[in-house]
Order: C-alpha cells, then sequence, then structure tokens
C-alpha cells in the first residue's frame, strides 16, 4: 500500500538550505517507509513559487487562487506532512504563516507532522518548540517527538544525519500504521476538510417555507 507525504518547504533562495534539509528528510523517510515493506510518494509544495497567490488569497476575503486552492487539496489529503521553513526574527517566516493561515482549520486532524527548521545561527533552536509545535498542536496534527533544527554549521555533520534518521523513523512509523482499535472504544474522528468545497445551497421550497406571501407585519 503505498502512501503520501507531502513535503511543505518555505525557502526563499534558490539554491535554499530550507529545500536542502526538506530533501534530506524525505529521502530518510522513504528509506524508513521501505524497510517496512510499504512505499511512499512525495509531492512537494514550494511556497515561494505561491508567494503572489498567497497574497491575493488573504486580501480578497479568503477567495483561493486556483494554485492555493490545489495546494490545499494535496495538504489535506496525504498522509503525512514534512514541514521545513527557514527561521526569521526567532519565528517560522511569514510567507510560511501565510500558507498556514489559508489551510482549513480541519485540514490537519490527527496527521503526522514532522517539523523542521532553518537558521543561520544555533540561537533560533527554540522555534521549533515555541513556534512550531504549538502552531501544528493548535491544528490537532500528530507532531513526531524529534524536530530538526539546523544551523549552517549543522549541514554536513554526524549529528544532523543522525537526527534526520530518527524523525524520519518517528514519521515513518505514524504514517504506515494501521487503525486496530476496536470500533465504539473510541471517539469519532473529526474528518480532514480542504476548505475547497462549498456547501449545498438551502433550497428555495426551504427558505420559503410558512411564507404566505403575505406582506410582513412591520408592528405600528
Amino acid at each position: 500500500m503505498s502512501r503520501t507525504v507531502v513535503v511543505l518547504t518555505a525557502g526563499l533562495s534558490q539554491p535554499s538550505s530550507t529545500r536542502l534539509l526538506a530533501d534530506q528528510l524525505a529521502g530518510a523517510v522513504d528509506a524508513a517507509v521501505t524497510a517496512r515493506g510499504e512505499s511512499v510518494e512525495f509531492e512537494v509544495i514550494e511556497l515561494r513559487e505561491l508567494a503572489t497567490d498567497l497574497a491575493s488569497t488573504l486580501t480578497t476575503g479568503g477567495l483561493p487562487t486556483p494554485a492555493v486552492a490545489a495546494a490545499r487539496d494535496r495538504v489535506s489529503a496525504a498522509d503525512g506532512l514534512i514541514a521545513v521553513t527557514p527561521v526569521f526574527a526567532a519565528s517560522y517566516s511569514g510567507l510560511f504563516k501565510m500558507f498556514i493561515d489559508v489551510l482549513d482549520p480541519d485540514a490537519l486532524n490527527g496527521m503526522p507532522v514532522l517539523i523542521a527548521a532553518t537558521a543561520g545561527t544555533p540561537r533560533h533552536a527554540l522555534v521549533l518548540d515555541h513556534a512550531m509545535r504549538p502552531l501544528f498542536s493548535y491544528l490537532r496534527a500528530v507532531v513526531v517527538p524529534t524536530g530538526i533544527f539546523a544551523a549552517t554549521e549543522d549541514f554536513g555533520t554526524s549529528g544532523l544525519t543522525d537526527r534526520v534518521r530518527r524523525a524520519a523513523a518517528e514519521l515513518a512509523r505514524l504514517v504506515v500504521a494501521e487503525d486496530t482499535a476496536v470500533g465504539g472504544f473510541l471517539g469519532e474522528e473529526r474528518p480532514r476538510t480542504s476548505g475547497n468545497s462549498l456547501p449545498s445551497p438551502t433550497p428555495f421550497a426551504e427558505l420559503l417555507a410558512g411564507h404566505t406571501g403575505e406582506p410582513a407585519d412591520r408592528g405600528r
């Protein structure tokens, strides 16, 4: 059975260290899932390419452009998510938060998520637990215990490689997990929704129910 994992990367430059870390994580997750006799496909969303669409969506009352709507569909339909952002001013980037803001509140219900961040200095390492983990917990995602922070000096070190493998194994375990709970013992799960589907319109017959055609009594 094949699973789908979306790789969300908010790097601004090209080439990007954020994209480089995202690719390392995807490769490690692929190896971990394959080792379990399963397969996984990856869909990469480069938020840099959605910058104009995200601004248009936010300034038109939340009406998504086709590109943003497609990205929302891909995220809500995935079996897992790898989210990687550069750090600006001790937090995730504005572009990263713009995308999170256009997601439906139920888009990530119960979804396994691996969080990661890059920065030029290790001083920003707390961004994972002070900004990213609370953000995804608010969205009811299941964030794996090991988050990955990589400062410039960490790339190419065995320490980063080991952490990447550990986090990937944790995400892979959740992505391939099967629900073995006995029906009725767990509460009903909230379904994931992309937010792109419009609600069905109320029929006119229902809207006019009880209306006699007489003008409404406005009182005196």
